[in-house]
């Protein structure tokens, strides 16, 4: 094969947008699905971070707040896999944004992007380290279940993901395939044994109305509480990006990255609602759900060890943590795919090694650097009091979650930019883009005012109990990640980031259509 005669459509259109298949191409559709539906984990998102919505607006939020986030998203997720059909490129959103807007557009979706990747990376292995402390103690691994015991668990579940990823692409895809049917399984076993085998269960009524405020802004009540408790669906549906991340690696990329992210979407939503639902029906007490006392602050592993014998609570929570493992797994190697892409086009410290390829196609140093910074995002849930832990851990949702959807935003703000000069690809949404893509920005800029503040009342100046331990540390963090990556941007980095950059063949025609 030459630069200008690749092998295969894939190849063709690669070269097209100005790269030579360097990574291996042995994905398929529903791997390109499983990965996106493996991160998005509705076992992962939807029960780890299930404390955040009890919290805030209560059940309701729960019953409601699930639909109409998943709807919402939706909308974003249509905008975005027209954007991947265009560009299957594992540049994802970054190039997106570059191609559409030019270098400065790039150099900021990339960011975000990374920064989201790395956060979300870490709160999904903290959450999974939750789970898998209390797996290990109930089949008699006895390491507690304090705060300390869990960190060192998250640092080991990370460097595990690490070894995996290394191993090479072809196992990634062995394990997606078995994790998107494992999170099927895993569901409907959730929802039978809490259906059939809890000896409680709430009304109806209980479920979708009642209500929790704990919003303490001295305004809007119930309602504000509510909107804060989106935080819970709206962290969960993340990384569905992952199918634009593996564009370079799966066969017929333009459809199937699209397909991929849309796919993963309704999935989700579907299958989570029945989820979460099934949860909170079985929820024993509400007070004591809420209790940080009685619940170590995370309510569903108080709600399962309630409401079921140690047999059928503790094959749930194994189901669970299996399945946050998977996700972690995902996570990492999306992940590194992001970082690898972006390093290609020169905008990392060092992205001559976070770019290399092992002998096996894998970008083993990115691996490397994702997941010791994800380590370094959760060193603070051991520097807060013990009882504030999942105040650090509800800050690293919030800080993935915005960090994400700003990245997704962006591209879709240059695409209804260009409107009818946007060159689609295979998958497309024709006249309708517009008001996808206008409810999807507004939607975006609602969430990321909301989330970041505090999810704990404590965590606001006029509470009489305010701490600085409750405070959301996400606009902290976010703020000064974004302003050290502006004055780079000033300082040195617009002279020499020019966007993508090509490595094979010349750039298409004007007038070629974007097409696979």
């Amino acid at each position: 094969m030459t630069d200008t005669q690749p092998r295969s459509d894939d190849e063709r259109r690669l070269a097209e947008l100005g790269y030579k298949q360097e990574l291996a191409r042995s994905w398929s559709g529903f791997s390109n699905f499983a990965i996106s539906f493996t991160i998005v984990s509705i076992l992962t998102g939807g029960l780890a971070s299930y404390g955040i919505g009890l919290a805030n607006g209560g059940p309701i939020t729960m019953a409601w707040g699930w639909p109409l986030v998943s709807i919402m998203v939706l909308f974003v997720g249509l905008a975005m896999a027209e954007l991947a059909s265009a560009y299957p490129t594992s540049g994802g959103l970054y190039w997106w944004a570059a191609e559409l807007g030019g270098p400065v557009w790039g150099w900021f979706t990339g960011w975000f992007n990374l920064i989201g990747q790395i956060a979300v990376t870490a709160a999904i292995d903290y959450g999974a380290a939750i789970f898998t402390t209390v797996v290990l103690n109930v089949i008699g691994i006895d390491i507690g279940t304090d705060r300390t015991a869990i960190f060192l668990v998250f640092a080991a579940i990370l460097v595990l993901h690490a070894v995996l990823n290394a191993i090479g692409p072809h196992l990634s895809a062995v394990i997606n395939n078995i994790s998107a049917w494992w999170h099927v399984g895993g569901v409907a076993v959730f929802v039978l044994v809490l259906g059939i085998g809890a000896n409680h269960h709430q009304s109806v009524g209980f479920v979708f109305t009642e209500t929790v405020d704990n919003s303490a802004v001295g305004f809007g009540g119930v309602a504000f509480s509510f909107l804060l408790g989106l935080l819970h669906a709206q962290y969960t549906f993340t990384g569905y990006d992952a199918s634009a991340h593996m564009s370079e690696e799966t066969h017929d990329a333009s459809r199937m990255a699209a397909k991929g992210i849309i796919n993963t979407i309704i999935v989700s939503a579907v299958a989570g609602y029945l989820l979460i639902l099934a949860v909170t029906f079985a929820i024993p007490n509400l007070d004591d759900a809420l209790d940080p006392a009685k619940n170590s602050g995370y309510p569903v592993i108080y709600i399962l060890e309630n409401s079921l014998n140690s047999f059928w609570s503790g094959l749930l929570l194994i189901i669970a943590a299996i399945a946050q493992l998977f996700c972690g797994y995902a996570s990492v190697t999306s992940a590194s795919r992001m970082l690898f892409a972006f390093s290609r086009d020169g905008a990392v410290p060092g992205s001559a090694l976070w770019r290399k390829l092992s002998a096996r196609k894998v970008p083993v140093h990115a691996v490397l650097f994702i997941s010791f910074f994800a380590f370094v995002l959760l060193i603070p849930s051991m520097l807060v009091p013990a009882e504030n832990a999942p105040t650090a851990y509800a800050a690293a949702t919030s800080v993935a979650t915005i960090g994400l959807y700003i990245a997704y935003g962006i591209p879709i703000l240059l695409r209804q930019l260009h409107g009818s000069r946007f060159r689609t690809g295979p998958w497309q949404l024709g006249r309708w883009y517009r008001p996808i893509g206008m409810v999807a920005l507004l939607w975006i800029v609602l969430i990321s005012l909301l989330f970041i503040l505090p999810t704990d009342d404590r965590g606001y100046p006029w509470n009489d109990e305010f701490t600085w331990t409750t405070v959301n540390y996400a606009p902290i963090t976010l703020v000064g990640v974004v302003g050290a990556i502006t004055i780079w941007w000033f300082v040195s980095a617009r002279r020499w980031f020019t966007g993508p950059r090509r490595t094979v063949g010349e750039p298409p025609a004007a007038d070629t259509p974007v097409t696979a």
